[in-house]
């Protein structure tokens, strides 16, 4: 299975986005108000949000609107997009959206007064109208609408019932228009030179009575509305699910599309925005690898050993493309595979090849690794709670001082670890943690939120530094 390197790492400059939320499907989390009265117009209304999937093969709802009968917009379990509304017409994509590196732009324009049925409700996904649909049917003319009405209108779901299908990702920059259907040119414009779809400044336009603008700026306050309406209020959401990964500044994640083990099976879990990683088998290792890859610049990041046992595992390091692709025998498992491949486990070990070697400290529950790669020069160093080990020094250039390991910078590098047993469980900090860190150490660009200070010249890894140094 090929990773994916998102393409919006070459999106940068102009307008930015500061902060998403991360909704954790098992925490049933949710956005919510209930307008108490009427839109602008009951027929014509406009969504736009940036979102970021961290599942594929469920479904995911993203908005839904009234209470006994609702119009909703989702992910279905094949991954299609959906609008329904309350009379059962509805469209459903043919493509499919399966991209859990990257956000898309969504946007649900209506207008139920058009006398052309194909007008009274379109879908745009980065800045596109989608055309082919395996369902086609629209609402009858002046149709009321349930969005932007007098009706409960929430956010992460596609219900409002308990056993609704809750989002499972990151959502930005969400904005209701109340009386007018817009187009994408509202909401993003197209990069001159990568010909990316990018957010525009929404601060401007007209809301309408029930129009609402999310930012998430206010981490005591998701709810808040930039706009100044009424605020929606939070559900099984607190300070900790702002997030600095964005439709500006996408930080990795661990690719729920590329799970596996030694036997090309997957044993391991995702959660908290696929940050977190879970064991899920009792007798096998399951292993898990960063959105997104490089092979030049200087990156940081770290792991924090929510439950290590005081074997190999979990073993955390850096792993290549090639080797994550190829499922065969050790392929795939950190430090099982080749010469510029390595891990680093709780007994102190390095494994590089299959071969372990004594490196450093051991380590268990609650401790902190950080893995510092240098892609310029080939080198690999490992923290323990803010001290590289074996005197390493990665600031050490050409000389590599110490480093766990060395190698001839050729091939994409992706972070990684393995978890063994359904007792093992890790989380990730590539940036924008989904634990709470009093560090709040970030790299020389002011990026990340650190347990400890990243080595100088090493970066957080998130789109704007790859573009930049990556």
């Amino acid at each position: 299975m090929s990773l994916i390197i998102p393409a919006n790492t070459l999106a940068s400059g102009g307008f930015s986005v500061g902060n998403s939320v991360r909704f954790n499907r098992g925490d049933s989390p949710y956005l919510s108000k209930t307008f108490s009265t009427d839109g602008t117009h009951h027929d014509k209304g406009t969504i736009s949000m940036w979102v970021k999937k961290s599942c594929t093969g469920v479904e995911t709802g993203l908005y839904h609107a009234g209470t006994s009968s609702r119009d909703f917009l989702r992910f279905e379990s094949n991954d299609t997009l959906t609008f329904r509304n309350t009379s059962g017409h509805h469209l459903n994509t043919n493509r499919v959206f399966r991209d859990v590196s990257a956000f898309y732009n969504i946007v649900l324009a209506f207008d139920s007064s058009q006398g052309t049925a194909s007008n009274r409700v379109k879908i745009y996904v980065n800045g596109v109208q989608e055309t082919s649909f395996a369902t086609e049917t629209y609402p009858s003319q002046n149709r009321d609408m349930k969005m932007m009405a007098a009706e409960l209108q929430r956010i992460s779901s596609d219900s409002e019932g308990g056993a609704a299908p809750f989002m499972d990702g990151y959502l930005s920059e969400i904005v209701g228009i109340d009386g007018q259907q817009l187009t994408p040119t509202s909401f993003g414009e197209f990069d001159e030179d990568s010909g990316i779809f990018k957010p525009i400044d929404v601060s401007g336009l007209t809301f309408g009575n029930n129009g609402f603008y999310l930012d998430f700026e206010d981490s005591a306050n998701l709810g808040n509305d930039a706009n100044g309406g009424t605020d929606l209020t939070e559900a099984n959401l607190t300070a900790i699910d702002q997030s600095t990964d964005t439709c500006t500044n996408n930080f990795a994640t661990l690719n729920g599309v590329a799970l596996n083990n030694n036997t090309g099976a997957n044993y391991i879990t995702l959660s908290e925005g696929n940050l977190k990683a879970v064991g899920t088998s009792a007798s096998n290792n399951g292993n898990a690898f960063s959105t997104i890859g490089f092979n030049t610049g200087k990156f940081y990041c770290e792991v924090k050993m929510v439950d290590a046992d005081t074997s190999l595992f979990p073993c955390v390091g850096v792993i290549t493309e090639s080797s994550i692709n190829n499922s065969t025998g050790n392929n795939g498992t950190i430090g099982q595979v080749t010469s510029d491949t390595v891990g680093y486990s709780p007994d102190g070990e390095k494994v590089i090849a299959g071969t372990e070697s004594s490196y450093g400290d051991t380590f268990t529950n609650n401790d902190i690794i950080g893995i510092a790669i240098d892609c310029d020069n080939g080198a690999v160093y490992f923290s323990k709670n803010g001290t590289f080990q074996a005197s390493g020094d990665p600031t050490s250039g050409a000389s590599k001082t110490n480093a766990a390991m060395t190698f001839t910078p050729s091939k994409y590098y992706f972070f990684g670890g393995s978890v063994y047993k359904n007792t093992n469980v890790i989380e990730f900090n590539f940036g924008s943690p989904s634990y709470s860190e009093s560090g709040a150490e970030t790299d020389g660009n002011g990026y990340g939120n650190f347990a400890h200070e990243p080595p100088s010249g090493y970066y957080a890894l998130n789109t704007k530094n790859l573009a930049e140094y990556g």
